[in-house]
């Protein structure tokens, strides 16, 4: 029987990811909770997929297995649907509405997918789909996406608000925590429970 929560954050170079991965492993360490996690990141300075598995109180291992991921974070839709199969039946996703379309389906004259055909994919599953871009510029800067993700998902994560809000603190530059913190707090409010 499964002990741990499992949480896959993907998106593509330079959204953050990894950013909000350290968000989430300090938060355990605030709660004293264990926390294992690894980070695929090989493409990433060429648009390539980013990958950081997050595993709150496990026994084995920070790798967490296809099929059995308790919550999805998404920077983007196309990533939603490339790391679909790492969910359990039953698990969430939280979904930045962002469409990043590769550069191949440019190059080799393909109708790129609308917004549309890509939720399609995603049907069956427990999805919410966040404009985390727009809260966080509204909360100040747009570099915030990735802590907005975090407020929106933060409803699902076993973690106290107030610990995950001082994982923000300590992760992000001091100067920007006032909007790290709000747009955490709006994207928190975007998803309802």
């Amino acid at each position: 029987m499964k002990m741990g929560f499992d949480i896959l954050i993907v998106g593509i170079g330079g959204q953050g990811t990894i950013l909000a991965s350290n968000v989430l492993g300090e938060a355990c360490l605030v709660e004293g909770r264990s926390v294992r996690g690894a980070e695929t990141h090989g493409m990433a300075q060429r648009g390539g997929s980013v990958e950081s598995q997050i595993r709150i109180d496990c026994e084995f291992g920070p790798l967490i297995v296809p099929g059995t991921a308790d919550l999805l974070i998404a920077f983007d839709l196309l990533e939603a649907v490339r790391y679909r199969h790492y969910l359990k039946e039953g698990g969430e996703m939280i979904v930045n509405n962002q469409l990043v379309l590769p550069t191949s389906t440019f190059t080799s004259g393909q109708a790129p997918p609308t917004e549309g055909d890509i939720i399609g994919m995603l049907k069956g599953w427990k999805v919410s789909i966040v404009d985390a871009t727009a809260i966080a510029t509204a909360a100040g800067s747009p570099l915030a996406t990735n802590i907005t993700l975090l407020g929106a998902a933060s409803h699902t994560i076993p973690l106290g608000l107030e610990s995950l809000l001082e994982g923000v603190r300590r992760c992000v530059p001091k100067k920007t925590i006032p909007i790290n913190e709000k747009a955490f707090l709006d994207g928190r409010d975007a998803v309802q429970p």
